[in-house]
């Protein structure tokens, strides 16, 4: 079995068994070809330590941040670990290979009260009635109010929602699961889109069998990520100084709990975080701001 066949079978392996999402699946055939390039038709068993390490080499030579670098690694590992298991190979060459160090970023975060002048347009701009100034306006809502991906809400369907409870179901990462709850601002918006706005929208199908997606596009499809990144972008842009997309959004809404007293475990379940440690980021953020106000304001900071 030579490198191609074996990122084939893997890939298939992460679809199949593990069932992966789209995306992730594509990022790690990204990752695999370009191994599958650097080493040539050498077969698998035959790829060592030297052959990864020349290809992590190229990478740092061609400028690749070491985010990008320390992905490609973890790709690779996975790949060897799968190969390993299966027999492709008797022994893993991958277990040697050091991943570079990640520089820690902290995400983007929007004040409470930027976000709530931003929101407060909105709902003025949706009050006029436009459907898609109503399906913008509960959008943001949601995405803010009930810390959701951008993938997550746009999966969501009409009976994902529980008004009574304000509360939305929705599909994570790795197909978990969960249900989040969200605010009175989010649940005004999303009942006025419901009921002004989405019946509009579904009005410009050309198929006319009932179809369950919650936010619709221009011409009734289910919304795409891209046309959320759009928005947020255009509309939070400017408060942020530079291009956001929808996870500024749910970083923000994350620091505000946490800055508001939410446990730490509460937070980790509404953003459906699988590790703890995931969630610490945002104690660091919140950290930050105290350690800001403090040097600010104390006499003897």
């Amino acid at each position: 079995m030579d490198i191609h066949e074996g990122s084939a079978a893997y890939l298939r392996h992460l679809a199949e068994v593990r069932r992966l999402s789209p995306a992730t699946v594509r990022a790690y055939h990204s990752d695999l070809e370009g191994l599958a390039a650097s080493c040539g038709d050498a077969e698998l068993a035959d790829v060592d330590l030297e052959y990864l390490r020349d290809w992590l080499w190229k990478a740092v030579q061609r400028g690749d941040s070491r985010a990008t670098i320390a992905r490609r690694t973890a790709a690779v590992r996975g790949f060897f670990a799968w190969a390993t298991e299966t027999g492709a190979v008797a022994a893993d060459p991958s277990l040697r290979l050091v991943t570079p160090k990640r520089g820690r970023t902290l995400p983007k975060v929007a004040t409470a009260d930027a976000l709530g002048h931003v929101l407060e347009r909105m709902a003025s701009i949706a009050a006029e009635g436009d459907p898609v100034a109503l399906r913008d306006h509960a959008m943001l809502e949601l995405l803010y109010g009930a810390a959701v991906r951008v993938s997550e809400l746009c999966g969501l369907d009409i009976d994902d929602v529980d008004s009574d409870r304000r509360t939305a179901r929705v599909l994570g990462k790795g197909s978990k699961e969960r249900v989040v709850p969200f605010g009175l601002p989010a649940l005004r918006a999303l009942d006025a889109y419901v009921v002004r706005g989405r019946p509009v929208l579904v009005a410009r199908r050309s198929d006319t069998t009932p179809f369950p997606a919650l936010f619709l596009g221009v011409r009734g499809g289910r919304i795409g990520p891209r046309a959320v990144y759009d928005l947020v972008s255009r509309e939070l842009g400017p408060e942020l100084g530079g291009q956001v997309g929808p996870h500024a959004l749910r970083h923000s809404a994350a620091t505000h709990l946490l800055d508001g007293g939410a446990d730490l475990r509460a937070v980790q379940e509404i953003l459906g975080h699988a590790s703890l440690g995931t969630t610490q980021i945002y104690t660091h953020v919140s950290s930050e701001r105290l350690a800001a106000s403090y040097r600010l304001a104390h006499p003897r900071a």
